[in-house]
């Protein structure tokens, strides 16, 4: 009697069909990233200490944005020119000082041309270095009247942004089509685009020792994403040029770059204080969290 052929045992089953899925996984991984990569415009999850959230966030040219609206959240605000207004104390008389405070500014202006010898004619310089501040890339998130929006699961997300309700990317040319396209499933941020917050004070105090520079370095970039888009200028100027955290961001990049600029690094990490430097993430991590608008 012939010999018949073994049967594949059922066990080889399962792992064809794992490879199937993981296929299908990745052509769907694929998917979204091109999606993402078409309309410019990427999910971000955001850890703080209230929760985990997602969120949108895009990159265009300032002239192509129109900022968030903050008129009745914030009165100290450096995007945006706002009337003064005193008042005479004898007969409550209000003035208004727009046009002074603007010829102030022009007179100044003019006086340091001159202080330079210049003559004012160069038009086509100043046009030029317009232009130039035009094209710069900013961020903008899925934010309204300067509130984050902060979604707890993906399909809320996608909910928000099927409904046609107002926010600040609905003005991006884009918009629409991921409103017709964009699937919970999409919502898959990168690790890059993932921020942990939540952790940052709590590692700050641990030490320098403890520091955990891709942490602290993600976090600032964040920070400063947020701080501009949502218009909050104290978060702005506690990490801008020359301040005590942004000289932490910049060592810790320079200790984890390798080379001499690595023994620098460590060095300036030395001379930072860690109770000033987690005081100030607690700030401003305060900050952020007072601006978002938490969405089930």
């Amino acid at each position: 009697m012939a010999r018949q052929s073994p049967q594949r045992p059922d066990s080889d089953e399962p792992e064809l069909d794992d490879s199937a899925a993981s296929g299908a996984a990745a052509e769907s991984a694929e998917a979204t990233r091109a999606l993402w990569a078409e309309l410019r415009i990427d999910p971000v999850e955001i850890a703080l200490p209230a929760g985990t959230g997602y969120t949108l966030r895009a990159y265009r040219p300032v002239r192509e944005l129109t900022p968030t609206d903050v008129e009745e959240r914030d009165q100290d605000d450096p995007f945006l020119a706002r009337r003064q207004v005193v008042t005479e104390e004898d007969d409550d008389e209000v003035v208004i000082l727009d046009e002074e405070v603007a010829q102030e500014f022009a007179e100044s202006d003019e006086e340091e041309r001159k202080a330079h010898g210049d003559s004012g004619d160069d038009t086509e310089a100043t046009s030029d270095d317009a232009d130039d501040a035009g094209d710069e890339e900013v961020p903008v998130f899925l934010s309204h009247q300067g509130r984050l929006l902060l979604f707890k699961t993906a399909e809320s997300l996608v909910s928000f942004v099927r409904s046609g309700a107002p926010n600040d990317l609905s003005q991006l040319d884009s918009w629409g089509e991921l409103s017709e396209r964009v699937e919970p499933a999409d919502i898959t941020p990168l690790d890059e685009d993932t921020y942990e917050l939540d952790l940052v004070v709590e590692n700050l105090r641990g030490g320098r020792d403890a520091w955990d520079s891709t942490l602290l370095i993600e976090s600032g970039e964040i920070a400063r994403d947020l701080s501009y888009a949502l218009r909050l200028p104290a978060v702005l100027e506690m990490l801008s040029t020359g301040s005590s955290l942004d000289d932490l961001d910049e060592a810790l990049r320079a200790a984890t770059n390798g080379g001499i600029g690595a023994f620098r690094g460590r060095r300036r990490l030395k001379k930072i204080g860690a109770q000033t430097a987690s005081l100030g993430w607690r700030t401003i991590v305060g900050k952020i969290s007072a601006v978002v608008d938490w969405r089930d």
